[in-house]
């Protein structure tokens, strides 16, 4: 057999911006595949790109016309991975697939952002045709060229399968210090290093760790830019001003990829020397993920207030015309004034307080995930989820070394504030975070997701919250019964509140 007719390792369909670098990745790791795409124009794309950027030689990508000739050039039993966008289009190309002959070992890997509760009915409605596997994968398209951080989730037998070429293609950290080992030229391998995948659980549990992942990313994107905002309208300060003070941030606690780009993009100038960020249109977009994460946490009970406070955010901005409107209706408090030593107090309070709305959200999702785990019968490693966020995705942080630690020292940890590491830091810097809040909203500056983190520690940190006064007003109009502090748990009891007799009624 020529080289031109060997088997290829694995199918992959989809040739997007994600699809593209994941092949080109799995390239320089020393897989063969089979490309495939409705527009074939991406296919001859991905195969020029791959002998461009392949020094070695020969045909690590196979370009294919249709899903019938996709399947004879794989090894079987077949190995496909899919990166089209979530819904409906998972399953037209798993039609496709049937009618194409694939088999009940067959392995189809989903590696798009779908509702993992879509994932888990997939995965029932094809047991009979194939075995469909999720993983998603995050880092955009840098991290699906170099390595992206993986969540697979599915069949325990398609992951023997598919473990190694996952641990292969997937973003690596020093084992000692938990620092990204960085990779960023085609053709580089690193055999070395923690791989940023593992074993998440059953069908959809990958999905939803991912989908948790990604509202984490909406708060910690929230958190940034309401200090830019601060800093910008609040302290008049010039982009490359804040770009200064966010690198600076960049060396300590807060070392991240989300402000490491937040100092790029800041910097960007346009072809006049404007900072783009001042020409970009104040209206943001999302995809879903966020939202579905808001709303996981209100189904299951696992307050998130950070994350759903990032969503509104988003949703407030896409009212443009109705903001510009109320603009000039509806007063601002007067322009505050500050010397260069009270500039730089706030700058280090507003520091102290996206440090600890941080630690806020990211405690938020992963009890939402503690919670899920409980509601779907799911054992998720929670200090192993840590890890494979450390490098690769969206997410990647030095704060996340720190995430794995607390974990390991607890694996039932319930909520990150409880660990003694957390704790402290939020005891040691709290005042600094009360500062900057109670300033800010002097300045009349919206910073939802910093106050609402505020909120969130202080609601946590209460013995006794105002509910005992909202079950009185909930047993007064609607007979909804509340238990007693002073009597056994379980017991529900009930007043006829418009009597004058104290006549309280065990339920």
């Amino acid at each position: 057999m020529t080289q031109e007719q060997q088997l290829c390792d694995i199918g992959f369909i989809g040739l997007g911006v994600m699809g593209k670098n994941l092949v080109l990745n799995l390239a320089d790791n020393g897989f063969t595949i089979a490309a495939f795409d409705l527009d074939n124009g991406k296919v001859v794309d991905a195969i020029a790109q791959d002998r461009l950027e392949n020094q070695a030689g020969g045909n690590r990508v196979v370009g294919c016309s249709s899903y019938t000739e996709l399947l004879s050039k794989l090894k079987a039993p077949h190995l496909i991975v899919l990166s089209v966008p979530a819904g409906e289009p998972v399953d037209q190309v798993s039609a496709s697939l049937i009618g194409a002959g694939i088999q009940p070992d067959d392995i189809v890997i989903d590696t798009g952002n779908s509702l993992w509760v879509d994932t888990v009915a997939r995965e029932e409605k094809y047991k009979n045709n194939f075995i469909l596997f999720s993983s998603a994968v995050s880092g955009g398209e840098e991290g699906a060229r170099f390595g992206p951080s993986l969540m697979p989730s599915g069949s325990p037998y398609a992951w023997t399968r598919i473990k190694p070429i996952w641990e292969a293609i997937a973003a690596k950290v020093d084992s000692e210090t938990g620092k990204p080992i960085e990779r960023n030229q085609p053709g580089q391998v690193v055999n070395t290093g923690d791989p940023c995948t593992a074993y998440i659980g059953p069908a959809g549990a990958g999905h939803y760790v991912k989908m948790v992942h990604n509202g984490i990313e909406y708060a910690d994107m929230q958190i940034i830019c309401e200090a830019y905002h601060v800093l910008r309208e609040g302290l008049s300060l010039s982009t490359d001003e804040i770009a200064d003070i966010f690198e600076q941030w960049n060396q300590g606690p807060l070392d991240s990829y989300l402000m490491e780009i937040s100092v790029e993009v800041l910097r960007h100038k346009a072809s006049d020397d404007t900072p783009l960020v001042d020409l970009i249109l104040d209206k943001a977009g999302q995809k879903g993920t966020g939202l579905w994460t808001a709303v996981s946490s209100l189904e299951v009970g696992a307050p998130a207030p950070t994350i759903a406070q990032a969503v509104y955010a988003r949703s407030m901005s896409s009212f443009k015309t109705l903001r510009e409107q109320a603009s000039h209706l509806l007063t601002a408090p007067d322009a505050r004034s500050y010397n260069s030593d009270e500039q730089q107090q706030l700058i280090n309070h507003l520091h102290d307080a996206i440090y600890c709305a941080k630690i806020c959200a990211y405690a938020q999702g992963f009890q939402l995930m503690k919670q899920a785990e409980q509601e779907h019968g799911w054992k998720l490693e929670f200090a192993s989820i840590a890890k494979i966020w450390r490098a690769g995705c969206i997410i990647r942080a030095v704060f996340l070394q720190s995430i794995t630690e607390a974990f390991e020292r607890n694996e039932e940890l319930e909520n990150l504030i409880l660990d003694e590491f957390f704790a402290q830091q939020l005891s040691k810097y709290q005042a600094s975070w009360r500062k900057a809040i109670a300033e800010i909203t002097l300045m009349g500056i919206p910073v939802g997701a910093l106050s609402s983190s505020l909120s969130y520690y202080d609601s946590m940190r209460s013995s006794v919250l105002p509910a005992n006064l909202l079950q009185g007003q909930r047993d007064y109009f609607g007979a909804h019964t509340f238990e007693r502090n002073d009597k056994a748990k379980g017991k529900k009891y009930h007043v006829e509140w418009s009597t004058t007799e104290r006549n309280i009624v065990e339920i």
